[in-house]
């Protein structure tokens, strides 16, 4: 798998990665930081900040793994992390893929499967998001206990290689229960409040009208997001345990919207960020 552009006519077109592409990027990645990850960590936008917890041994370009995109988003770094959170070995990506970047959901995932190969059996899945549930605030945090694909594609879709995970994957708990009741444990333990829902996944870039946001309501979405659905749909294919984690960034609730900007969503997971810090790191030391 060759490194594409953005908006490249390749990168238009659905091409499931090879086992042979993962394990050179595995390569690439293990000559630098030979521990196996206990864990592997997704930082979205505005949390790479989260990043400065990990003690770092190895920092790595997403340049310099072959088969990696290229982050194009500003609050995305575009990095792995190698090191130990909480005396645990991870990896983190600071700085994640997008559809509407212009990368097929192959791509965007491709760096879960690297993770998996290097021995990664827990996913970590951050992201900022929409808030539509009107009992919560913005800069609450908030647990995924399950998702909803509004992308209108699938990381999935052709031939499946069996050696990646089974063809019909099951998804009716794609959020490990051990891995939620430990984080609202260790949420409960630091006195930090913790929301749960379900998260919608939307293929942006644009945010969502009113109408938009009323239908995302009423089929059971408490937030609203652009990314973490497909990353999610691929650990569960590869048989990972995930723990999903928001950021509440903006209220859309269409009888009260207000125009949202992307410096004051930033702002708000900045100053969320901490809690979320806190909560992960809980996470990792104890799982």
């Amino acid at each position: 798998m060759t490194t594409l552009a953005p908006g490249s006519s390749q990168a238009s077109s659905a091409v499931a990665p090879t086992v042979d592409a993962i394990d050179a990027a595995a390569a690439a990645v293990r000559a630098r930081f030979a521990a196996a990850p206990a864990a592997a960590l997704i930082l979205g936008s505005g949390l790479g900040a989260l990043g400065r917890e990990i003690a770092v041994d190895a920092s790595i370009d997403y340049r310099e793994i072959p088969g990696f995109p290229l982050s194009t988003v500003e609050s995305h770094a575009g990095r792995l992390l190698c090191g130990t959170l909480g005396g645990k070995p991870v990896i983190a990506m600071q700085g994640r893929f997008h559809r509407y970047e212009g990368y097929t959901l192959q791509q965007v995932t491709f760096p879960v499967r690297v993770l998996r190969a290097l021995g990664a059996a827990t996913l970590v899945v951050s992201n900022a998001c929409g808030g539509m549930n009107p009992l919560w605030s913005a800069g609450d945090l908030m647990l995924i206990a399950d998702h909803i694909n509004l992308l209108g594609d699938n990381p999935l879709i052709g031939p499946n290689d069996d050696r990646l995970g089974p063809r019909f994957p099951d998804m009716s708990m794609p959020y490990d229960a051990s891995l939620r009741a430990l984080a609202r444990d260790v949420a409960l333990t630091q006195g930090i409040t913790l929301r749960e829902g379900v998260y919608a996944a939307v293929a942006g870039p644009n945010l969502e009208t009113r109408a938009e946001y009323r239908m995302l309501r009423s089929c059971g979405a408490d937030v609203v997001g652009m990314s973490t659905v497909p990353e999610v749909i691929v650990a569960v294919h590869a048989g990972m345990r995930v723990l999903g984690l928001s950021i509440i960034t903006d209220m859309c609730l269409p009888d009260a919207l207000e125009p949202a900007s992307f410096e004051k969503i930033i702002g708000v997971a900045n100053e969320a960020e901490p809690r979320l810090t806190a909560v992960v790191r809980g996470v990792v030391e104890r799982s």
